[in-house]
C-alpha cells in the first residue's frame, strides 16, 4: 500500500514539473515584431508562425503549418485614447495581390490534407469493415482557443490572437485587416495592410 501511495505521489510530482515547464503563450508588444504598421495611434503587428520552435510556443507539439495551415498572430495596440470596437476581418494578400479569406477557427480541425492517389492495380478493401475515423492533428483546443476573438480594445491596452489561412507562406505577402471602429461614435478606421515577415 505504501509503495502504491509513493508511486502515485511521484507521478503527480512529475506531472506538476512538466506543467511548470509549459509557459502560457503571451504575445509581445506590436512594435517588437518585424512586420507592423501604425496608423491613427493604432499599431498592428502580423506574424506568420511557420517555424516549428515558434509554433510550439502557441500550439504545443502540433505545427499547423506542417498540415497546410498558416497561422498568423495579430497584435493590436490601442493608443487612441478611445475604446475600439473590433470585428476584425483578415485576408492573406499574396505577392500577386490575390486575396484569400481566413479559415474560421472552428473549421481548421476538420480540414483534411490532399487525398493520396490509389496505386494502379490495387483495390479498396473487399471486406466492408467499419473503420474508426482518424482524428485530425489540427483538432486541438489551441486552434480555436488562441484565435482572435476579442471584440473590444480598451484604452491603452493590447489585444492579440491568431487568424488561419489555407496557404503556404510567401515572402512579400501581407495581411489585410478591416473592422476597427471607434466604440463611442461607430466611426470606421482605415484598413491596415501589414507586411508578413518571418521572425
Amino acid at each position: 500500500m505504501r509503495r502504491v501511495a509513493l508511486m502515485i505521489l511521484m507521478s503527480i510530482a512529475v506531472a506538476a514539473a512538466d506543467d511548470k515547464d509549459k509557459l502560457p503563450f503571451k504575445a509581445g508588444p506590436a512594435s517588437s515584431y518585424p512586420g507592423f504598421q501604425s496608423l491613427d495611434k493604432i499599431t498592428i503587428a502580423a506574424v506568420p508562425f511557420v517555424i516549428k520552435e515558434q509554433a510550439q510556443t502557441a500550439f504545443g507539439k502540433v505545427n499547423p503549418y506542417d498540415h497546410g495551415i498558416l497561422p498568423v498572430l495579430v497584435v493590436l495596440e490601442n493608443a487612441t485614447g478611445k475604446a475600439l470596437r473590433l470585428d476584425l476581418q483578415a485576408e492573406y494578400v499574396r505577392p500577386d495581390r490575390k486575396h484569400l479569406d481566413a479559415v474560421p477557427p472552428q473549421d481548421v480541425g476538420h480540414l483534411q490534407g490532399a487525398q493520396r492517389p490509389r496505386m494502379p492495380g490495387t483495390s479498396p478493401n473487399p471486406l466492408p469493415l467499419p473503420r474508426k475515423a482518424k482524428k485530425s492533428p489540427l483538432d486541438i483546443w489551441e486552434i480555436p482557443g488562441r484565435a482572435f476573438s476579442v471584440h473590444m480594445a480598451p484604452v491603452g491596452e493590447s489585444v492579440s490572437g491568431f487568424f488561419y489561412f489555407q496557404t503556404p507562406y510567401e515572402p512579400g505577402s501581407k495581411l489585410y485587416l478591416t473592422g476597427i471602429k471607434d466604440a463611442a461614435s461607430g466611426k470606421d478606421y482605415f484598413y491596415f495592410e501589414v507586411p508578413l515577415i518571418l521572425k
